[in-house]
Order: C-alpha cells, then structure tokens, then sequence
C-alpha cells in the first residue's frame, strides 16, 4: 500500500491520501480521544505520540499534531504505520452505528425570510468552496446567517489554520459578497 502525504496551509497538520476511498459519504472529525472512540482508525491515529486531531474526507485524512510535539518527520512514519495497518486490517473506518457530522444540521440557525440567501449560500460553499478547501485536507460548513453574516464552522486543516482568516475574509466573504450583496461579514464559529 502506498500512501501520498500533501502539506497543508496549515503547519501543523499533513493530509494523507491512502488511494482508496475513507469515507462514501460524509466527513467525520475527532478533535481528542474521546471523540475518536467512534473510529477504529481514528482511535489507531490518537494513540500515535503528539496527534491532537484527526479529520476523515472521501479520499483523505488529516492529522494535525499538537504544539510543542515533535516535528513530523518524528510523528509521520508512526502516522503512516497506523494508517497502513488499519487498511491492512479490513476493520471498517467507522464504528457501527457512528453518525457522522454531514448528518446534522439541526445546529443551524436563520430567520425564514432569509431562506433563499440561505439556499445560495449553501450552493457556493458546496460548488466553489468546500472542494478548494478539501483540496487543503480541511471542510467548511454553513451554521447560520443573521444580520448580514455568515457564520461557517472551519474543520480538519482549516481549523486553527494560520491562514483560515485570510480564506474567510477574502476568499469566502469576496465571493458571497459578489452573488449576495446582502452578505456583510464572514465569521467562524
């Protein structure tokens, strides 16, 4: 098995790309152990010295490091061993009967009225945002709107990302602005 490794926007955190399918639907995260108990392999990642977050695409995982650890040529050959076996394995990716975050959207927020701005935005994030930013190993999901802001959540390598402000701001905000001129700000929740 051969497994490609990306660097991201992000220093902290290196996508991996094990040439076969993570994930069908969906995208799972796991931002500490406990979190990664839904995963086999999440829970494999988590046990590697210094891993402080993992993040499952369609075809890709990333893995952000915590601060102060070791530098990734210390921590990646142990990241690779635990991907590799877990594919070796055949054990599934997810636990039976684990949900994941694509699921859920009763965390959203708008007023009715709004319902259409709402519908357009969700159609950028989905067809001009969100594979950009998977391209970088990380997601961005719609949360809300209210007063003339956006509220998206960052994941993966996007979140804590150096760089994601920037994204936000003059990426993401520059284009609703330009389709929805009632769009005033872009926030991160």
């Amino acid at each position: 098995m051969f497994i490609q490794t990306e660097a991201t926007p992000n220093p902290a955190t290196l996508k991996f790309l094990p040439g076969r399918v993570v994930l069908t639907d969906g995208t799972f995260e796991a931002r500490d152990a406990a979190g990664a108990e839904r995963s086999p392999l999440a829970s494999a990642l988590f046990a590697v010295p210094g891993v402080s977050g993992v993040y499952f695409g369609h075809d890709f995982i990333s893995v952000t490091k915590a601060d102060g650890v070791n530098e990734w040529p210390q921590v990646k050959p142990a990241v690779l061993g635990a991907i590799m076996d877990h594919f070796q394995s055949g054990r599934p990716v997810l636990a039976e009967g684990a949900v994941l975050e694509e699921d859920d959207t009763t965390d959203e927020f708008y007023d009715e009225a709004d319902h259409d701005t709402v519908v357009t935005i969700k159609d950028l994030l989905e067809t001009r945002v969100r594979p950009a930013v998977a391209g970088d190993g990380g997601d961005i999901t719609f949360r809300g709107f209210r007063d003339g802001i956006v509220y998206l959540e960052m994941k993966g390598a996007c979140s804590g990302c150096p760089s994601s402000t920037a994204t936000l701001r003059q990426g993401v905000q520059n284009l609703f602005r330009h389709f929805l001129p009632s769009v005033r700000e872009v926030q991160a929740v």
